[in-house]
């Protein structure tokens, strides 16, 4: 079992910044790929940005060259720093494997970006 616990988010203007941090349970973290995902109000969860155990990124279209995600495996730690942060990017953010275990969905963190 892993537990996922994410935080950092909260309500910033459009332009703004966060960063939230993602801190796992499993110690075999560093083997892993994992990502960070996000769901809307009345949308579907999606994956946003995945960071493989060798650092490979991946980044939805939407928000590449805004968003960058790290992590730091001696800490069992995944990291997104969001910049120039837009309406758009409201949402609930959580964090997983890729691809997702069910089981394993923490209670996320909310990020309001406002006009």
């Amino acid at each position: 079992q892993v537990q996922f616990v994410e935080s950092g988010g909260g309500l910033v203007q459009t332009g703004g910044s966060l960063r939230l941090s993602c801190a796992a349970s499993r110690n075999t973290f560093n083997l892993d790929t994992m990502g960070w995902y996000r769901q809307a109000p009345g949308e579907q969860r999606r994956l946003v940005v995945g960071i493989s155990r060798g650092g490979s990124t991946n980044y939805l279209d939407s928000v590449k060259d805004r968003f960058t995600i790290s992590r730091d495996n001696a800490k069992n730690q995944v990291y997104l720093q969001m910049d120039s942060l837009k309406p758009e990017d409201t949402a609930v953010y959580y964090c997983n494997f890729i691809p997702p275990i069910s089981t394993y969905w923490g209670q996320g963190t909310q990020v309001t970006v406002s006009l």
